[in-house]
């Protein structure tokens, strides 16, 4: 048996960025930042920040292009997958690992302009959605 599974609450460092592929399967990508906090031998508090790059695939994608913004607080749970690809220009393999969200829960702010939906929206477990990898952008700019 095997459990490939990520959940993580977090803040949105940029608003999303949504795109339709060819195939015409809707995508939207977007990085949520995480804060882990403890104490060290001396009892000095310390603080890491981690950054994770999420892909929402289809109704899903749509939503979270619509609805989640820099700042807003979510919940995001799927699961964790690795692209390698060759940088064009440098010929330098390169390798991102991403959450391929299944779940997505909007806990903070949301746009303000959608606020009659807000709170069915911000409750709601949405649509869990199948994942084709392979119609993933290789997105040569990222690291």
């Amino acid at each position: 048996m095997n459990l490939n599974k990520a959940s993580i609450i977090g803040n949105l460092t940029k608003d999303p960025v949504s795109r339709t592929l060819p195939s015409g399967q809707s995508i939207t990508t977007f990085s949520v930042a995480t804060n882990h906090v403890w104490r060290d031998k001396s009892q000095n508090k310390k603080e890491s920040t981690e950054f994770h790059n999420v892909v929402a695939w289809g109704k899903l994608g749509e939503i979270c292009g619509q609805y989640l913004k820099k700042g807003g607080k979510v919940y995001v749970e799927g699961r964790l997958q690795t692209r390698n690809w060759e940088d064009s220009k440098t010929k330098v393999r390169k390798s991102r690992t991403e959450i391929v969200a299944d779940e997505l829960i909007m806990l903070g702010h949301v746009s303000s302009k959608k606020d009659e939906q807000n709170d069915s929206i911000r409750q709601e477990t949405l649509a869990r959605e199948e994942v084709n990898a392979e119609e993933l952008p290789v997105e040569e700019n990222a690291s």
